[in-house]
């Protein structure tokens, strides 16, 4: 018998989490965690074991929230686990959810929302033609190495983009997130970092008021409903002020000015 051909790997949409509108006027992309190096397929039941994940978390709040304005909230699967250096596996399965978005749902505004390796996808996909808005939380970068090219900034012109990091995670330094941040706002003004103080990376000790910026950013981006306050101030302030914005412990309980 002849050796059977390795299947090719695809990327896919989960299902859409609660009710998916009749008609949908934005898309959200929930890009869960992965690792540095790894050749193997995330598992099936991954996405539904991570009762905890702040991502997943924050995609059932937003469905919540967004159901009337016609959201559709969708995980990504993966077709590989690992980021896997130059490959940049995980970046090329969101840009391919960036196109099933619109090819389901037309011309409508999508936001990349990621957790660490996630976030880091998020931020590289960015500047995809259908994606307007980036949220990163607690998002895994590299050190920076003078004999490597600097994570890119350039594709968030025009984005509107939050990232959100304890500031006590020891899995993804918190620094190198506001760098990060620092150099994006020297080419795009409307970017802003809260810091969950004294949180680690899953975010757990404030994680309701982290689902709640969350909501609040992606239902001005998406909707126009506007920013509260904080995140208003955020965008406007000039670094490291808008950068190191504190998450004060309560926000959500009253979002509107």
């Amino acid at each position: 018998m002849g050796q059977q051909a390795t299947p090719v790997r695809t990327a896919g949409l989960g299902k859409a989490i609660g009710p998916e509108p009749e008609a949908v006027s934005g898309v959200v992309l929930l890009l869960p965690d992965g690792t540095e190096v790894s050749e193997r397929r995330p598992s099936a039941l991954s996405w539904a074991a991570r009762a905890t994940s702040p991502v997943r978390g924050l995609g059932r709040r937003l469905a919540r929230a967004g159901r009337r304005d016609g959201l559709a909230v969708h995980p990504v699967q993966y077709r590989y686990r690992g980021w896997n250096g130059s490959e940049a596996r995980l970046v090329a399965d969101a840009s391919w959810a960036a196109d099933e978005a619109v090819r389901r749902y037309g011309d409508v505004p999508v936001c990349l929302a990621g957790v660490g390796m996630g976030g880091r996808a998020a931020l590289h996909a960015g500047g995809h033609d259908a994606v307007n808005s980036v949220l990163a939380l607690a998002p895994w970068l590299p050190e920076e190495d003078v004999a490597a090219a600097p994570e890119p900034v350039k594709q968030l012109v025009g984005r509107r983009v939050l990232i959100v990091h304890g500031t006590h995670d020891e899995r993804t330094d918190p620094e190198l997130s506001f760098r990060l941040a620092a150099r994006a706002k020297k080419v795009n003004r409307e970017v802003c970092r809260f810091e969950v103080h004294a949180d680690g990376h899953g975010l757990h000790q404030y994680r309701s008021e982290v689902l709640s910026l969350g909501e609040d950013f992606v239902m001005e981006v998406l909707f126009g409903r506007g920013f509260s306050r904080p995140v208003e101030d955020a965008m406007l302030a000039p670094p490291p002020l808008g950068l190191r914005m504190p998450l004060a412990a309560g926000f959500g309980k009253s979002l509107r000015r």
